[in-house]
C-alpha cells in the first residue's frame, strides 16, 4: 500500500509591528531595502532611504523602475493609516513630481491597517492623484522566524489627463528635453500609422501630453505621454472584444482599462512597437471610427 505524501501545516501567528520592541518602522524599512520585490511591483532600484526634501521632510524611501523610468515615493506607518502620513505621502509624491517631471511617479503608502478613513481622504481628490495603498502583515512561522506578507489594497489610480482646462502648449524640442528624441521618434513612427488611417492630422504639443489635431482643432482620440523609454498611449475606444483580444494577444505591458476616461492604456517601446505594429494600426483604426461616428 503506498503511502500518501502529505504537506505539513504550519500555521502561521500574526504579530503587531506598532509597539513591538523588535519590529520596529527601521526594521520594516531594511527588509524593503533589501528586497524591494516584496512591494509587488518588481524588481526595483532603490534611489534613496530617508530622503531630505527642500520644503522639510524625509521620504521613506524612493524607488525606481530601470525600465519603465517610474519613481515610486513610499511612506510607511506601522498601525492604522491617518491623516497626517495619507497628507504626508501625498505632499512628498507632489514635490518629487514636481522636481524631476521627466518620469512618472506614484505615491505609495504602506500600512499594518489601510482604513475606511484613508479611502474617504483619498476620494476627495478623485482619483487625481495616481497612489497604491499596501497593507502589510507581520507573521510568525517559527522560533525567532518573522515573515511579511505585502497586500494591495488600492491599486495604482492615475493623474486626470489632456480633458483638464490648465493645458499649455509646448513644441517639440519640449518634449526632446522632457522625454528623448528617441522616444519623440516612436512617436512619429506612431503618427505615421494614425495618418494611415486619418490623413492630415497630426501632433499638437501640450507641456502634459502630445495630443492629435486636425486643421488647429484638436482630436484626442489617441494621446501620447513620452518617457525617457517608452510612450505611454491612451487610446479612447469603448472596451469591446476585438481591442480586449488584439491586447491579450500582444506583447505589450498594458495598463488598466481607464472605464472614466473610456480608453485602453498599451505602452509602447520601440522593439514592442515594431512586434506589434498592425495592432497598433488596428486600434488606431478603431478608435478613428468610433471618434468621427
Amino acid at each position: 500500500m503506498n503511502e500518501e505524501v502529505g504537506v505539513k501545516y504550519v500555521k502561521r501567528v500574526p504579530i503587531r509591528l506598532k509597539g513591538n520592541p523588535n519590529l520596529s518602522e527601521k526594521w520594516l524599512q531594511e527588509r524593503i531595502l533589501e528586497d524591494p520585490s516584496l512591494l509587488g511591483f518588481g524588481p526595483l532600484n532603490v534611489r534613496a532611504s530617508e530622503k531630505t526634501l527642500p520644503k522639510g521632510g524625509r521620504l521613506d524611501l524612493l524607488l525606481s523602475d530601470s525600465e519603465t523610468g517610474t519613481r515610486y515615493e513610499v511612506e510607511l506607518q506601522l498601525g492604522a493609516t491617518d491623516e497626517s502620513h495619507i497628507i504626508r505621502a501625498i505632499e512628498y509624491w507632489d514635490l518629487e513630481r514636481r522636481r524631476y517631471p521627466q518620469y512618472d511617479h506614484v505615491a505609495v503608502i504602506v500600512a499594518e491597517e489601510i482604513t475606511a478613513r484613508f479611502f474617504n481622504v483619498i476620494g476627495l481628490f478623485n482619483g487625481f492623484i495616481p497612489i497604491v495603498a499596501i497593507q502589510v502583515a507581520a507573521l510568525e512561522v517559527g522560533d525567532d522566524e518573522v515573515t511579511l506578507v505585502f497586500t494591495r489594497i488600492l491599486d495604482h489610480q492615475t493623474l486626470a489627463d489632456e480633458e483638464e482646462d490648465d493645458i499649455v502648449a509646448a513644441d517639440r524640442s519640449y518634449w526632446e528635453t522632457n522625454a528623448s528624441p528617441e522616444t519623440m521618434k516612436l512617436v512619429d513612427d506612431c503618427l505615421a500609422l494614425v495618418q494611415s488611417v486619418d490623413p492630415g492630422v497630426t501632433l499638437n504639443f501640450t507641456k502634459r501630453y502630445i495630443g492629435l489635431a486636425r486643421n488647429g482643432t484638436a482630436c484626442n482620440y489617441v494621446v501620447f505621454y513620452p518617457k525617457p523609454k517608452q510612450i505611454n498611449l491612451v487610446i479612447k475606444l469603448q472596451r469591446g472584444d476585438e481591442a480586449d483580444r488584439l491586447l491579450e494577444q500582444s506583447s505589450l505591458v498594458v495598463n488598466a482599462y481607464r472605464v472614466r476616461r473610456g480608453a485602453y492604456r498599451p505602452v509602447a517601446t520601440h522593439s514592442t512597437f515594431e512586434e506589434n505594429r498592425e495592432i497598433f494600426r488596428r486600434l488606431f483604426e478603431m478608435a478613428h471610427e468610433q471618434y468621427y461616428d
